[in-house]
């Protein structure tokens, strides 16, 4: 009996249209993770080593009351009160008031270069006037030229208001302050600037449709939308405000009138200070506001940065 064998039965069967098999993937060595992401956790590592280190050096010493930073190599290998009780028992060094003073001072002219720089930006961005590019070409390159360079000024200026305007002299923290604003504009204003021309002018063209005038459309419209760029401008400014030390050591000549920074350079102007310990313990007390207002517009700051840094 002779058997027939179907050719389609018997033929293998064929793989799904457009289907592939898939190459095993094969374990890369350590070398090679290393050569291509592997060096990047290294760099990392020693960098965050290298940042931190000073940090916690200085948080040693503060927690040493033994005096010397000599004493401090070991970190941690005491733990006490005694600088941070030092830092407040001292009536010749009012370290409470320096640090009141820092805050008014910080806070009122950070809060006028915002403003201040906003109504720049806002005119710089809308308007159109003669002498535009010139003036934020001139914002731009006065910037390479510190506020440093003007001590010499500065100081014959306020010494000549004294005579006239006592509360506006030397001495003054509001004297210090309008120095302080008198450099405000420039790179705040050229950071706004950017922000600002990323906000569609259609919205200004339909207030105005409505009759509103300027300063409604920059209060009511403008401002709530670039509040990233205003709180980045006002933690930049309070940062470096203070920290600032040249220009307030020649204008605050009374010491109850001093800045953080200026109060505690008196720990260590001596050739051979024994008071590291309190300048490390009032360091650690300077840097809680300007780490709770980071922490506070951290949310804003990347915004901020990268949005103020489009030119339209």
């Amino acid at each position: 009996m002779t058997t027939f064998t179907d050719p389609q039965a018997a033929a293998p069967a064929e793989a799904p249209t457009g289907s592939h098999r898939v190459p095993e993937q094969r374990r890369r060595t350590f070398g090679q993770w290393f050569r291509h992401k592997g060096w990047r956790h290294v760099v990392g590592v020693v960098t965050t080593l290298f940042a931190v280190f000073p940090l916690l050096y200085v948080l040693s010493a503060a927690l040493n009351s033994n005096g010397t930073m000599a004493g401090s190599n070991v970190l941690f290998s005491r733990f006490d009160t005694g600088n941070f009780e030092a830092l407040f028992t001292n009536p010749s060094r009012p370290f409470g008031k320096w640090f009141v003073n820092t805050m008014i001072i910080g806070v009122v002219t950070s809060a006028a270069t915002v403003f201040l720089g906003a109504l720049a930006a806002y005119a710089f961005s809308r308007m159109r006037f003669k002498g535009r590019r010139v003036s934020l070409l001139s914002l731009l390159i006065l910037q390479m030229f510190p506020q440093l360079l003007a001590v010499v000024a500065i100081f014959l200026l306020l010494n000549a208001i004294t005579d006239v305007v006592p509360w506006l002299g030397l001495g003054s923290q509001l004297g210090l302050i309008m120095v302080y604003l008198g450099g405000a504009l420039g790179v705040n204003t050229y950071l706004m600037y950017g922000f600002f021309n990323t906000v569609p002018k259609s919205l200004d063209e339909a207030a105005r449709i409505d009759g509103a005038s300027h300063v409604q459309v920059f209060f009511t419209i403008i401002l709530p939308l670039v509040t990233p760029i205003l709180a980045v401008v006002g933690l930049l400014a309070f940062i470096g405000l203070s920290s600032e030390f040249v220009i307030a050591s020649v204008v605050l000549t009374d010491p109850d009138s001093q800045t953080l920074a200026v109060g505690l350079y008196s720990y260590v102007a001596q050739q051979r200070s024994e008071n590291w310990g309190v300048f490390a313990a009032g360091a650690v007390l300077a840097a809680v506001p300007v780490m709770a207002l980071f922490l506070f517009l951290q949310k804003y700051i990347t915004t901020g940065l990268v949005s103020g840094s489009v030119k339209g």
